[in-house]
């Protein structure tokens, strides 16, 4: 039974849900929405490792830092790569959340999306990062189930439902139906791989060796999965492979789909395996439901149109994709009693001091 103490430290903690992404975390407070929303950078002293900058500020550092700084993304392809970093970033954007209240309250329950295809080892690191950096309880919920039930799919209704949550460093598929997943895919596919694709593009094809921000800038501004309605181009800078001296090229969208290609292909064919295992039923609902599509990267213009040609079965985009695993998060804190069995490790994961 819950105490007196138990129950009056639910009321006034905060309880915040976090996207921890290799690309982007962004947290979610409960009763307010998202209040942060932050790349996944951190700048650090390079002889005391201390962090200098967090967030934006350190993304503006990125590949123009001196010497004496180092840049670094403490997650790649969704899992920690820098644990006591990750740890710093988590410590910095928890305690924002706090600045933003009026009153001090208790250390906050904290529940942080992790990608389904993640080791145990994974988790534990996420989990530990998390009570280090300051959380009274944290929980872990897969990402696809967050961004589900971020994007208002019907998760523990028996029609079924899809989602293709693709991020930075992860695309996760799943398929869910009574509140769990039957069919699942997590490939380390996804923003991160496109960016490296245009950059090997530009390489071979144009002898220009241009960074990741410049490709990222170039994947967002005419990437496409899709033929579009009026092809676009790009004015790419760099540096020339051949003369070593600064030179611009201009590119068109048709030449970054083919770039990016290799990757939307891997997406693609993820999604057919899942839907090759699914039961007939569900499959019946999901041609009526469609596919929701969540994360930054499925923002990429014509991927809907893509999968829908592919697969035969509508895609859509769900309201605000890149804050659907953090909104899902939230969620279950404010619904707690109804979705805690969503939760990965609930017994396991839940630490008090």
């Amino acid at each position: 039974m819950q105490s007196p103490f138990d129950f009056l430290l639910g009321i006034f903690s905060l309880d915040i849900g976090i996207d921890l992404g290799t690309a982007n975390t962004l947290v979610s407070v409960r009763g307010k929405g998202i209040v942060i929303n932050e790349p996944s950078f951190v700048a650090l002293d390079k002889k005391t490792r201390r962090p200098i900058e967090v967030g934006a500020r350190a993304k503006e550092m990125w590949n123009k830092n001196p010497k004496d700084i180092i840049v670094v993304r403490p997650l790649r392809d969704g899992v920690i790569s820098e644990f006591e970093v990750t740890e710093a970033m988590l410590n910095h954007l928890i305690n924002k959340a706090h600045e933003q209240t009026w009153v001090p309250l208790p250390r906050p329950r904290v529940v942080v999306g992790i990608p389904s295809g993640v080791t145990e080892v994974e988790k534990r690191a996420v989990f530990d990062a998390t009570i280090s950096a300051g959380a009274r309880e944290a929980y872990l919920i897969e990402e696809p189930v967050a961004a589900a039930i971020g994007a208002g799919l019907p998760v523990q209704e028996t029609r079924g439902s899809m989602i293709i949550d693709i991020g930075g460093g992860t695309t996760e598929v799943a398929i869910f139906s009574l509140g769990g997943i039957v069919i699942s895919r997590s490939i380390r596919v996804a923003g991160d791989e496109m960016d490296e694709d245009i950059v090997q593009y530009m390489r071979t094809k144009h002898n220009l060796l241009i960074g990741e921000p410049t490709a990222q800038k170039v994947k967002e501004d005419i990437g496409s999965a899709y033929p579009l309605p009026q092809e676009r181009t790009f004015i790419v800078k760099g540096r020339n492979l051949m003369t070593g001296l600064p030179a611009s090229v201009e590119v068109s969208s048709i030449e970054i789909r083919e770039a990016v290609s290799g990757s939307v292909d891997i997406i693609v064919d993820t999604v057919k395996d899942a839907l090759d295992d699914t039961p007939p039923e569900l499959v019946a609902d999901l041609m009526e439901s469609g596919i929701c599509m969540a994360g930054g990267s499925s923002q990429l213009k014509g991927l809907t149109d893509r999968i829908t040609d592919e697969v035969n079965i509508r895609a859509w985009l769900a309201e605000d994709p890149m804050t659907c695993v953090a909104r899902g998060a939230g969620r279950v804190l404010e619904d707690y009693n109804n979705l805690r069995r969503l939760l990965v490790g609930l017994e396991r994961g839940s630490t008090r001091h």
